[in-house]
């Protein structure tokens, strides 16, 4: 049997919707049945049992729509920006800076920039689910009348234990995201970490995958890394050191090397490659009974090693035609 709202509720005026919803700002449901049916005992039976958990799932489902939608709201925000970022052209001014950095190559920063637009988007559009889900994850919790305040203490002092034990997570995310951020090197690019050496294949914010000249995969967390050489951005210098007979004529064999250099740079396939006019520097060191004479050649970043490779091709056949014999550098 249902207590009388009269005595319970000082309050409230008997027969009026505050006395038979028993709260004082009754809500618009029970209102609607007190005005309807003018029944207690059926306005307190629909207060009880039907208005506060139709009002709980109500909540419930409105704050979860409302999350779903400030993330899609979010993510096309974080796509549409990092879609501008990869596919927006570059100003004049942009592109008179780029080709002064990357040597008349301005679609080479397009390239780099698009793939450090795409990483970065993925990780923005991760951390704003985590962020937002997580937000409308607490106010369920809150309209379910849970007591919230010892879960975000207990929170706190795992957060801190956790922070102890994973310093090492921590530093490698806070360096992948500034390596990111200034662009050290990318998806494709041929890097030295020091402790491995290859052509990088994934990079995310934690650890970066490269794969050596011998097909070893390599697997090295970002905050390890305490230097890197990248042999792919910007441009590639081709230097070779040549040992001749140290009895050859020094301006003869700068002559050879230099009409060789300038024939590669000349042909088919090689001319787009080859940045600038080659150049021979003069005698690099004098090593024994051999004469080192050093040529090098601006390149295309990453194919330095190519270039190298066909020159001394090339340099070994002009030398034969010419009658130059080529010296084993003495070695201490």
């Amino acid at each position: 049997m249902l207590v009388d709202a009269q005595s319970l509720l000082p309050w409230a005026e008997k027969g009026t919707p505050e006395a038979a919803c028993r709260d004082q700002t009754p809500s618009t449901g029970c209102r609607l049945v007190w005005n309807v049916s003018h029944s207690n005992d059926f306005t307190q039976f629909y207060a009880t049992w039907l208005d506060k958990p139709l009002g709980t799932v109500l909540s419930i489902v409105i704050t979860f729509v409302v999350a779903m939608i400030v993330k899609n709201i979010a993510h096309r925000m974080i796509t549409k920006v990092t879609v501008r970022m990869a596919e927006g052209t570059m100003s004049e001014r942009v592109k008179e800076r780029s080709r002064t950095v990357f040597e008349g190559s301005p679609a080479l920063l397009n390239r780099r920039r698009a793939q450090r637009a795409q990483t970065l988007g993925s990780v923005l559009r991760s951390i704003a689910s985590i962020v937002i889900m997580g937000t409308a994850v607490f106010s369920i919790l809150g309209s379910l009348g849970l007591n919230l305040a010892p879960i975000l203490a207990s929170a706190s002092v795992i957060g801190v234990a956790v922070g102890f034990g994973a310093q090492n997570i921590v530093k490698d995310f806070l360096a992948g995201m500034f390596m990111l951020l200034e662009d050290q090197y990318g998806v494709g690019d041929y890097i030295d970490v020091g402790s491995a050496k290859g052509t990088v294949e994934a990079v995310t914010l934690r650890v970066t995958r490269m794969r050596d000249v011998d097909g070893v995969v390599w697997y090295v967390p970002n905050g390890e890394i305490k230097k890197v050489g990248n042999e792919s951005q910007n441009w590639g210098r081709a230097v070779l050191d040549i040992p001749v007979d140290i009895r050859e004529d020094t301006e003869k064999v700068k002559e050879i090397l230099q009409a060789t250099a300038d024939e590669l740079a000349a042909a088919s396939g090689w001319d787009d490659v080859i940045l600038e006019e080659p150049s021979v520097w003069g005698v690099q060191a004098l090593a024994g009974d051999a004469l080192v004479i050093r040529v090098v050649l601006k390149t295309v970043p990453g194919k330095q090693g190519n270039v190298a490779r066909e020159l001394r091709e090339r340099v070994k056949n002009a030398f034969d035609e010419a009658g130059v014999s080529v010296a084993t550098p003495a070695t201490t």
